[in-house]
């Protein structure tokens, strides 16, 4: 079976499974580059010739390794490419369409870095700042999102699917199709939940799209990139940062009020408490104090 029949098949799985499109077009990308890199090196596409001597060598080639500008890509990616062959080929071998799994010695890359970084609190403060300076619909309905975001820890991708009904401004409440295609129920101030119902009102379809355009249509993801680079830039924030960075800020502020990781995973509804350990990470500041309040307390025992 070729590559690109396998990845259709796969796909077909994903979408059962209720997979979101940007998950789905991620695997799209990673295994047709596998694809066009066998082709390129007039080896077999068929995925049952493949063993796990292919994938490495497919892993180390500058195809896998660097990005299109020639830079080399980050950890991170390179661990997104690799989590995407373990998955296709994971899925090929139990299926019974191959009779191995070539990628069942792939292992993460070294050199993932540090904590996800959110805005710090003088950004937030910047960033609110001048977003309570908006006027005219498409400002305000910035405002709304992305205040909905860094209070709440949503995805972007949630937050953009939202209805007027999905929101309970009694409860406090919002009622989101997560990532996955699970439901989730997300708390917020009740402030922002009455403003959230007020905003639906006033739109022509009350119990349609949350966020649109103009003429009514649902926000794309990548026309909120854009609008949010430029209040960064009124914010005069000017290091790297998307919409994505206000759910990192949310956990991060959530995590330091509480200590409670399981909390943390709760309010941003991870399936596994692996992906909400990255907020865990004790900084050095943190650290130090600790151990300096610890000999405040201890400075006459014999352990310190």
């Amino acid at each position: 079976m070729q590559i690109e029949d396998a990845l259709e098949l796969f796909v077909t799985q994903l979408e059962a499974d209720g997979r979101s499109p940007h998950t789905i077009a991620q695997y799209r990308r990673h295994i047709r580059l596998l694809a066009g890199w066998a082709a390129q090196g007039a080896r077999s596409g068929d995925v049952g010739n493949l063993d796990h001597q292919d994938v490495a060598r497919f892993l180390v080639a500058p195809v896998a390794r660097t990005r299109p500008d020639g830079a080399s890509k980050k950890a991170a990616s390179v661990n997104a490419l690799r989590s995407s062959l373990k998955g296709f080929f994971g899925y090929l071998h139990r299926a019974g369409l191959t009779g191995q799994d070539p990628s069942r010695l792939v292992r993460p890359a070294l050199g993932t870095g540090g904590p996800p970084r959110g805005l710090s609190d003088a950004e937030q403060e910047r960033l609110l700042a001048v977003l309570d300076e908006a006027e005219g619909f498409e400002d305000r309905r910035d405002r709304l999102l992305f205040r909905l975001m860094l209070l709440s820890g949503v995805r972007l991708g949630s937050a953009l699917a939202l209805g007027g009904s999905d929101v309970d401004p009694d409860a406090g409440e919002l009622h989101i199709r997560a990532k996955g295609g699970s439901e989730q129920r997300v708390f917020l101030p009740l402030g922002l939940a009455s403003e959230l119902a007020a905003w639906c009102e006033k739109l022509s379809d009350p119990a349609g799209p949350v966020f649109t355009t103009r003429g009514g249509r649902r926000l794309s993801g990548r026309h909120v990139q854009r609008r949010f680079q430029g209040w960064l830039a009124r914010a005069e924030i000017r290091r790297e940062a998307s919409p994505h960075s206000l759910r990192h800020s949310f956990a991060m502020r959530l995590y330091a009020a509480t200590s409670d990781v399981l909390l943390v995973k709760e309010a941003l509804g991870h399936r596994s408490i692996t992906s909400t350990m990255v907020y865990a990470r004790v900084d050095e500041n943190r650290l130090r104090q600790g151990v300096r309040s610890a000999r405040a307390r201890h400075r006459e025992s014999r352990w310190v």
